[in-house]
C-alpha cells in the first residue's frame, strides 16, 4: 500500500477538472439514489464530493462502496469533474467540483458513532445534526472523533498558528526558546503541587512545576538576557468551569529591562496573535492602578467594553439624617454607586425593589441596596424623602445624572464589601441590559497591586515572594507598612479575562531576605526552601523581570470559545477528571511499595506543600 501519489482533499477547484487524482480520509457523509453513491470524503484540508456512477465507475467498485458508512477510513482513485450548476454545493469549499471514483480502497472501517461527525450538509438548506446536546464528558471520552469535526481540527490547526507566531515574533526580537525542568523542587507559596515520588530516592517527592518561576530567574543569573518557553504546567487548584489542572502559558523573562519594556514588547505581541483572529486591537493599552481598577468597576480584571463606572458617595452623606447610612458611615463605612444611563424603563420600580434590592443584591452578599430615578429632574424612590433637598442635588450633580436614568448606592462598613458587590452587580446589569458589544476587545494593564496581603492574621505575597517593591527602605517588622506597599507587578486584561501577569523581580539578595523576613520565615526556612536560588543572587544578578501569558485563554479567547477545552486536545473535565484515559487511576500496592510510599512516615500524612506562580 502506497500513499506517494495521494493529495489533499480541500485543494482542488475548477481549474483542476480532468485531474486524476488519488485521496484518502473519512467517509464524512453518504447519500445513495439508487444506482449513484455520492459520498464526502474529509481529510484535515477540507472536504469533496465524491461520485459512484456505474457510467464511471465499474461494477465491483460501486458494489465496494454500497457498504461504505460513516468514518470508514478509505482511499479513492478517481477524476475531477465539474458539477452541474444547480448541484454546486456552498456549504464545502470544492463545492463546484467533485470526483468520478475509479478505484476504492476500505483502509479501515468503524463502528456506530456514539455522536455526529460531519459538520457539512451535502445538499445546499440541508440540516446537518449538531453535537450541540452531546454531553461533554461523552465528547471527552470519545475525544479522537470529536478532534475529527472540522470545527476541532480548525481550532487546533489555529493553536498551532498562533504559537507559531509566538514564536517567530520572540526569534525576531532574540528571545531564546530555553526547556526548564518538569521534575522539580517543592517549595512554599501559591496553590497546590502535583507531587512525584522519587523510587530512587525514598520518601522524596519532586514537584510538577506550577511556573518556571526559579528556573527562569536562574537562566537570568546565567546571562541568556532574553529567554521564553512555550511551558506546561501544573497546579492542584480547588476546580473551576475554565481551569485545568494542567495548561500551556508563554513563560518570558529578559535582563536589563523596566516595566515599559514588557508592556511594548507583549502588546505587540498580543496585537499579532489577534489578528490571526481577524481581531484588531489599539495600541498603547489603556492602563489602570489596581486601586482604581477595585473602586471603579469592583475587580482586577475588570470588563472595560461598557461604562457602569462606580461613583463614590461617601463624603456626601457626613452629616445626612438617613438612619441606615449614618450608621455605616459612623463606623468608618463606604458609599458607592452606579449611574444606569437611561435605563429607567427596563428598571421598573417593582424590578429595583422586588428583585434586585430583595434578591439579586442580596446575593452578592450586600446587607442592602438604596435606589432611585430621575424623572422630570427629580429623584424618585421609597426612601428619597429622607434626604434633603441639598442631599438631592448632590446626588443628581455627582452621578451626572438625567431623566431616565437609575441610581444604585451600597453602602457597608466593609470598602472590599462595597467594591465586591458592585461589581458582581455591573456585570449582572450589563447582561441583562445588552451592554457588552461582543465583537469588541478592550486589553488593558492592571498595575501597582498591593505587595503583601493578609490571609487570616499572616502577612503573605500577593504574588510570589520575587516581585520587587516600588520601593525598598521598608520595615519588614512593621505590619502597616507591609500592606501599603505597592508592588512593581502588572496583568494583562481583555475582555474581564486575565490573560497573563508578571513582574519586575528582585535582584538582590538583601532585600529578598527581607521580603523573606516580612512573610516570617525563619533563616532555616530559607535556607532549606530557597538556598540554592539564594545563592545564585551573590553572583552579580542582573535587574529583570518577565511575564507569563496563558495560552489556552488566549487561543480560547481569539478563536472566540467560552471553554479552554475547546482549544485543547486532551483536556480533563470540570472535575479535573480524563474520560478517555480514565486519570487519575488507582495503582497496585507493588508500585506504592517500590517507591516506599505504603509505610510512609510510619503511616502518617504527609503534608504538601505549595510553590509559587508566575
Amino acid at each position: 500500500m502506497s500513499f506517494t501519489k495521494r493529495t489533499n482533499c480541500g485543494e482542488y477547484g475548477l481549474p483542476d477538472v480532468g485531474r486524476e487524482v488519488e485521496l484518502a480520509g473519512w467517509v464524512d457523509a453518504l447519500r445513495d439514489h439508487g444506482e449513484v453513491l455520492f459520498i464526502h470524503l474529509r481529510d484535515r484540508s477540507g472536504i469533496i464530493q465524491v461520485v459512484f456512477n456505474p457510467e464511471n465507475t465499474s461494477a465491483d467498485i460501486c458494489k465496494r462502496a454500497s457498504a461504505l458508512k460513516s468514518e470508514y477510513c478509505i482511499l479513492i482513485r478517481g477524476t475531477v469533474i465539474e458539477r452541474k450548476k444547480d448541484t454546486a454545493n456552498p456549504n464545502i469549499e470544492t463545492g463546484k467540483i467533485e470526483v468520478a471514483a475509479s478505484g476504492l480502497e476500505i483502509l479501515n472501517r468503524s463502528r456506530s458513532l456514539p455522536f455526529p461527525i460531519s459538520e457539512k450538509a451535502m445538499v445546499a438548506g440541508a440540516d446537518v445534526n449538531g453535537i450541540g446536546s452531546v454531553a461533554e464528558d461523552v465528547r471527552l471520552r470519545y475525544r479522537y472523533l470529536d478532534l475529527r469535526r472540522p470545527s476541532m481540527q480548525s481550532n487546533i490547526i489555529m493553536r498551532h498558528r498562533i504559537i507559531k507566531c509566538v514564536r517567530d515574533y520572540l526569534d525576531e526580537e532574540t528571545f531564546i526558546e530555553v526547556e526548564t525542568p518538569i521534575l522539580t523542587k517543592s517549595t512554599p507559596e501559591g496553590a497546590r503541587d502535583y507531587l512525584v515520588p522519587s523510587r530512587v530516592h525514598p520518601r522524596r517527592f519532586y514537584a510538577l512545576p506550577q511556573s518556571p518561576q526559579l528556573f527562569k530567574q536562574l537562566l537570568m543569573v546565567s546571562g541568556i538576557e532574553r529567554y521564553f518557553q512555550i511551558a506546561r504546567c501544573f497546579r492542584d487548584e480547588d476546580l473551576r468551569p475554565n481551569r485545568q489542572p494542567e495548561f500551556t502559558q508563554l513563560d518570558i523573562e529578559a535582563s536589563f529591562i523596566d516595566e515599559e519594556f514588557i508592556y511594548e514588547m507583549v502588546e505587540r505581541l498580543t496585537e499579532r496573535m489577534f489578528a490571526l483572529g481577524g481581531i484588531s486591537l489599539e495600541r498603547p493599552f489603556p492602563r489602570m492602578t489596581w486601586r482604581e481598577a477595585m473602586n471603579t468597576m469592583g475587580t482586577d480584571h475588570p470588563d472595560t467594553r461598557f461604562g457602569l463606572r462606580f461613583t463614590d458617595a461617601t463624603d456626601m452623606f457626613r452629616e445626612t439624617s438617613y438612619g441606615i447610612f449614618r450608621k455605616i458611615l459612623d463606623k468608618g463605612g463606604v458609599i458607592k454607586g452606579i449611574n444606569i444611563r437611561g435605563q429607567s424603563d427596563r428598571l421598573s420600580k417593582n424590578v429595583l425593589q422586588n428583585e434586585y434590592a430583595k434578591k439579586i443584591v442580596p446575593s452578592f452578599g450586600a446587607k442592602g441596596m438604596t435606589w432611585m430615578r430621575v424623572t422630570g429632574g427629580v429623584l424618585e424612590s421609597n426612601i428619597v424623602q429622607f434626604f434633603n433637598e441639598e442631599e438631592r442635588q448632590k446626588i443628581i450633580e455627582r452621578f451626572k445624572a438625567e431623566d431616565g436614568d437609575v441610581i444604585i448606592l451600597i453602602a457597608d462598613t466593609s470598602w472590599d464589601a462595597v467594591v465586591s458587590v458592585l461589581g458582581q452587580l455591573r456585570l449582572h446589569l450589563a447582561k441583562r441590559l445588552d451592554l457588552v458589544r461582543e465583537d469588541r476587545y478592550c486589553p488593558a494593564w492592571i498595575t501597582e497591586f498591593p505587595l503583601f496581603s493578609l490571609t487570616g492574621r499572616r502577612i503573605t505575597s500577593n504574588h510570589h515572594p520575587f516581585t520587587a517593591p516600588d520601593r525598598t527602605d521598608f520595615n519588614p517588622e512593621n505590619r502597616e507598612e507591609l500592606l501599603a506597599l505597592k508592588s512593581r507587578a502588572y496583568d494583562l486584561i481583555v475582555n474581564g479575562e486575565e490573560l497573563g501577569g508578571g513582574s519586575i523581580r528582585i535582584h538582590e539578595r538583601s532585600l529578598q531576605r527581607k521580603i523573606f523576613k516580612a512573610l516570617k520565615l525563619s533563616d532555616d526556612e530559607v535556607a532549606k526552601e530557597f538556598g540554592f536560588f539564594l545563592k545564585a543572587l551573590e553572583y552579580g544578578t542582573p535587574p529583570h523581570g518577565g511575564i507569563a501569558l496563558g495560552m489556552d485563554r488566549v487561543i480560547a479567547m481569539i478563536l472566540k470559545k467560552e471553554s479552554i477545552r475547546e482549544v485543547m486536545v486532551f483536556p480533563k473535565n470540570r472535575r479535573a477528571y480524563c474520560p478517555l484515559s480514565k486519570a487519575p487511576s488507582p495503582v497496585s500496592r507493588k508500585q506504592l511499595s517500590e517507591l516506599g510510599l505504603l509505610d510512609l512516615d510510619g503511616g502518617k500524612w504527609v503534608e504538601g506543600k505549595k510553590v509559587m506562580n508566575r
